[in-house]
């Protein structure tokens, strides 16, 4: 595999703005809300698959 070179005139370095601090605590809480939701719907699939195995 080589390297992809760039036609002239574009540029594929992509430089975004920095995140505001709004920006910033959203996307932390929106973290904060999926991994506590997936770590209820684990404990869901782990009972479910304890009550398939006494079966």
């Amino acid at each position: 595999m080589g390297f992809i070179r760039e036609p002239k005139g574009i540029d594929f370095i992509i430089q975004s703005e920095p995140l505001t601090e709004k920006e910033k605590k959203e996307i932390s809480q929106f973290i904060a809300d999926y991994k506590a939701n997936k770590k209820q719907t684990e404990s869901k699939k782990t009972a479910n698959k304890r009550k398939k195995q006494h079966s």
